[in-house]
Parts: structure tokens; sequence; C-alpha cells
């Protein structure tokens, strides 16, 4: 849990960058793929952007992590485009693959066949 100002600023990043993507997402990674901001975590300093990422459609999850670290400088200069007049500086961003929802389905799987294995 960070400071009220880390949660705007999380905030206003989460949102542009999310557009950032719905634009300019297929330039950049495989255009099945669907990803989606989930999260994001500021540093203390605001300097870092730590920003969570689903990705849907495609097996290889990570590949589209790499394309988009691959394109980091044209993903920053979109972004600091679309927040510079909220922020006075645009964060280093780093990107992370968030499987908290594969991990659900994983789980949810599981379950459904325990209670399989107890009825026979």
């Amino acid at each position: 849990m960070g400071s009220k100002r880390q949660l705007q600023v999380g905030e206003v990043i989460k949102r542009n960058f999310g557009i950032v993507l719905q634009q300019e997402g297929s330039y950049v990674h495989d255009a099945k793929a669907l990803v989606t901001v989930t999260d994001v975590k500021m540093s203390p300093d605001l300097g870092i952007a730590k920003i969570y990422l689903s990705v849907y459609n495609v097996v290889d999850k990570q590949s589209v992590i790499l394309e988009l670290e691959e394109n980091y400088a044209r993903l920053r200069q979109l972004l600091g485009q679309r927040v510079r007049k909220h922020l006075r500086r645009v964060p280093d961003i780093a990107f992370y693959l968030d499987d908290t929802l594969d991990e659900m389905y994983r789980l949810n799987n599981l379950f459904d066949h325990l209670g399989d294995k107890k009825e026979e």
C-alpha cells in the first residue's frame, strides 16, 4: 500500500497506458493478443511505475511482454504525451505479467475435478 499520491499517480498511469495499448497495441505486439493493465505500483519517489499486464488469447504470454519491452521508448513517449498535463515527470516503466486470472482458472479447474473424484 502506498501513499495517497502514489495511488493517484498509479491510477493516472493505469488509465492512460490502457488507452495507449488500445490505440498502439496491435503495432507493438501480436494482433491476436489482448493485453490489459491490471495494476500499477509506483515507487515512493514516483520515478518508477511497475505496470502489471494480463495477456489473453496467446499461449506464450511472456513473448508479448518482451515485445512491449522492445518498444519501451515508443510506449513511454506515447504515455508521456497523454500524462504531460497531469505529471511533472514521466516515470520509468517496467512491465510485469499478472497471471492472477490464469491461476484462478487453474484452481477452479482443480476444485471441479476434486468434486468429480469424490462422487465416484
